[in-house]
């Protein structure tokens, strides 16, 4: 089968979205928000109210609209947290259909040091508000140190809530809970609130349901802190980032279709290596896709989210994670059957932990500074639109078609193609931006270097002349990196591709 240059433009363009980016983003920090208070978690509560909830170690949840931080919190309180270190309030989650439901979900450390996982309902007249006098508390785990407490909630695309838990502290899992049945310490842990039993659920396909030696809340086991997980909104993956002891950190990613039961091996191992030990037997062992060690100053890692919003096309299925230490910051995507994992950025910042809005942006949290983030791309998807072109012309008519960029607006200068479609003519001619307009079979830009203030374009203006055919005439439009040309699209095009038709008539 032999392509139109038309079709190879779409085709190309579907390639460019489905296939995983070959080449790494670069990265730019832009500040949302400052003046939180040790902030350990982003979210958002799936209600389409485009707000961004923080979540203060020291007992508050805040609110960000529209790039404000509301100055009354969420939810305050600091009566019942201990904090801080490694405890406090950890984490919140929305259950789905949460605007109707109108309660969520609590992870925080109580003033005698054990985890506590509640719920808590919103005030009756105020959306932004919660009632402290509401919580249910619906499990509470006794924490045997003040450190690896884990912390984080988060529901997965089963509807069910998954809670991931350290393994109780001190060093080295003294206490053996990463590899024990019985205890909930070391584990992630999936259980059912949704269902109104109370105080919960377990839900019927957890793995060790029906075994008498394991904790039916245990989802997977051999935990030694996951301080952050995450799932993929598009796959439904999970992406479990472990903070290590002495030497190692790693991230474990369990594919959606899994049965649960992954033992991801502390304390036999720590990362890829036998830990406190020569050779330790781990063939039943889940092994992390991938780890680092602390020779370049990492310490502790922060997972982070995979992307999945629409404006910076190189940043599209890459999971962003971090160093808390160094600063440190990374991002891993899978290629067919292997990982590939890239430092993208040096910062100085204390990074606490990362999140998501309800556009799948990713932000990150400085915990020392208390600024919040949002990762951009230097590479941006632009949106292109033609004003002017009416849906109907005749012979002699006047013709005036231009081109508008859409915000969020570029950030980088781009080369614009234009083209048009003849009727019963497969072959585009391309527009350069001569006067009077000049049409070419050749492609070349109508634009090289489109300056980032440069977003309206006037494409073509006459009369339509006697000699152009009767039928319907296609306006094509896209932003390509500059001095590359149509066969690179796949990897160079920046925008999504403008359309617009128009009928010539002779009588």
């Amino acid at each position: 089968m032999r392509y139109s240059p038309l079709s190879l433009l779409l085709l190309l363009s579907l390639v460019w979205i489905s296939t995983p980016v070959t080449s790494w983003p670069q990265l730019i920090l832009v500040p949302v928000a400052k003046d939180l208070n040790r902030p350990v978690h982003i979210t958002h509560a799936g209600d389409a109210s485009q707000r961004l909830f923080v979540v203060e170690q020291t007992g508050r949840i805040r609110i960000i609209t529209k790039e404000k931080l509301l100055n009354s919190p969420f939810l305050e309180i600091t009566d019942r947290v201990g904090c801080c270190g490694e405890r406090g309030l950890l984490s919140v989650a929305f259950p789905p259909n949460f605007a109707n439901k109108r309660y969520y979900y609590v992870n925080y450390t109580n003033k005698t040091g054990n985890t506590v996982i509640a719920r808590f309902h919103l005030s009756a007249d105020d959306p932004n508000q919660t009632n402290p006098n509401s919580e249910e508390i619906l499990l509470t785990i006794v924490q045997p140190f003040g450190n690896h407490n884990g912390g984080q909630l988060a529901f997965g695309p089963d509807g069910f809530l998954y809670i991931g838990m350290g393994d109780g502290g001190s060093g080295g899992d003294p206490q053996g809970h990463g590899q024990n049945p019985n205890s909930l310490l070391g584990k992630m842990l999936r259980i059912d609130v949704e269902s109104g039993t109370k105080p919960y659920a377990i839900p019927t396909d957890n793995p060790f349901k029906h075994n008498p030696a394991y904790r039916d809340e245990i989802w997977a086991l051999g935990l030694r802190n996951p301080w952050r997980f995450s799932f993929d909104r598009n796959t439904g993956d999970l992406y479990i980032a472990d903070v290590g002891q002495d030497d190692y950190e790693e991230i474990d990613v369990q594919a959606v279709n899994s049965k649960g039961g992954e033992n991801y091996g502390w304390n036999i191992m720590e990362g890829m290596h036998c830990y406190n030990a020569p050779q330790c037997e781990n063939s039943q062992l889940t092994k992390p896709v991938i780890e680092y060690d602390h020779s370049q100053g990492d310490r502790s890692i922060t997972g982070g989210g995979v992307y999945r919003g629409t404006a910076f096309p190189q940043m599209q299925g890459v999971y962003f994670y971090a160093d808390y230490v160094s600063g440190r910051l990374w991002g891993l995507q899978r290629i067919e059957n292997h990982w590939e994992n890239q430092l993208l950025l040096e910062t100085q910042h204390s990074i606490s932990t990362f999140g998501e809005d309800e556009a799948g942006n990713l932000y990150l949290a400085d915990l020392t500074k208390g600024e919040i983030y949002r990762i951009e791309g230097k590479i941006r998807n632009t949106r292109l639109n033609f004003e002017g072109l009416q849906s109907q012309y005749a012979i002699g008519d006047h013709l005036a078609v231009s081109l508008q960029e859409q915000p969020p607006l570029r950030i980088t200068s781009l080369d614009l193609w234009v083209a048009i479609q003849f009727p019963n003519n497969n072959t585009l001619f391309y527009l350069t931006d001569n006067h009077p307009v000049q049409l070419n079979s050749q492609p070349q830009p109508f634009k090289s270097h489109v300056e980032v203030d440069e977003i309206n374009h006037t494409l073509v203006t006459l009369t339509i002349p006697p000699y152009l055919s009767e039928g319907i005439y296609t306006f094509y439009a896209i932003y390509n990196e500059p001095a590359t040309d149509l066969s690179n699209l796949a990897l160079t095009l920046r925008s999504d591709i403008a359309m617009a038709q128009t009928q010539l008539q002779k009588g």
